[in-house]
């Protein structure tokens, strides 16, 4: 298992005791495989220290704000670009399907497109393999990194690490396509309330979501082994 990816998926969970405690052995697995650049593992260093040390629910607190309560920060990738249409349900279909061959079985109460579960699947994927599929989805973590960076969130470190892992870099059109949705504060309720308010769901011709086709097409890529490359074997399921 590719013990970074593993601990970048950890670092995007929900702060508990357990992942305190592993704050330091986390440090310890990035400095060893020096797969991050040292710029960016200093910062990320640094959120692995305020975990360890900081007040556990006010880290709780700050996660919810975050990913939970803002859904411009979503830590689901399909929620940046099919939002409520009708394509997400596919879409997680195909990608559980993914998991399911790789012989990662997910529980009824998880979805595949968690950004943590996407890069856990990725930690049991061939290096190579990983990076190019994490290049699918990067404009997805430059537009998220660039809003954490507004909010100088400790957490942007997370993201940046993944661009600097991913094959492909994000392109500047695209990050700036997802930058136009709206990325209200977490304390303006009637913000948040419009932000999350479900989004119309059109059918037949011209009901595509124009500028973000693009996107989606290159996400949904992330979910297919690459052409030519060997269907993945099956392992003993996750518990």
């Amino acid at each position: 298992m590719n013990r970074t990816f593993k601990a970048l998926s950890s670092l995007l969970t929900y702060p508990t005791e357990e992942l305190r405690l592993a704050a330091g052995e986390m440090s310890e697995v990035l400095d060893a495989d020096t797969l991050i650049p040292g710029r960016v593992r200093d910062q990320l260093h640094a959120l692995l220290h305020e975990i360890a040390t900081g007040d556990l629910y006010d880290l709780q607190e700050r996660y919810v704000l975050l990913f939970d309560r803002t859904r411009s920060l979503s830590l689901h990738l399909f929620e940046h670009v099919h939002g409520e249409s009708r394509d997400r349900g596919q879409a997680m279909i195909d990608l559980k399907s993914q998991y399911e061959q790789a012989g990662l079985f997910m529980s009824a109460s998880e979805l595949p497109d968690f950004l943590p579960m996407f890069l856990e699947y990725l930690a049991t994927r061939p290096a190579k393999e990983a990076c190019e599929a994490l290049g699918q989805p990067v404009h997805i973590f430059g537009a998220l990194a660039e809003r954490l960076r507004k909010r100088k969130s400790p957490y942007e470190a997370v993201f940046r690490a993944l661009i600097a892992l991913a094959a492909a870099k994000p392109k500047d059109e695209d990050v700036s396509a997802l930058l136009q949705s709206p990325d209200p504060d977490a304390t303006d309720l009637a913000a948040l309330d419009a932000a999350w308010e479900d989004e119309p769901v059109n059918f037949g011709p011209g009901s595509g979501d124009g500028c973000k086709d693009g996107l989606v097409a290159r996400v949904r890529g992330a979910m297919r082994p690459a052409p030519g490359a060997a269907s993945p074997s099956r392992s003993t399921p996750r518990q």
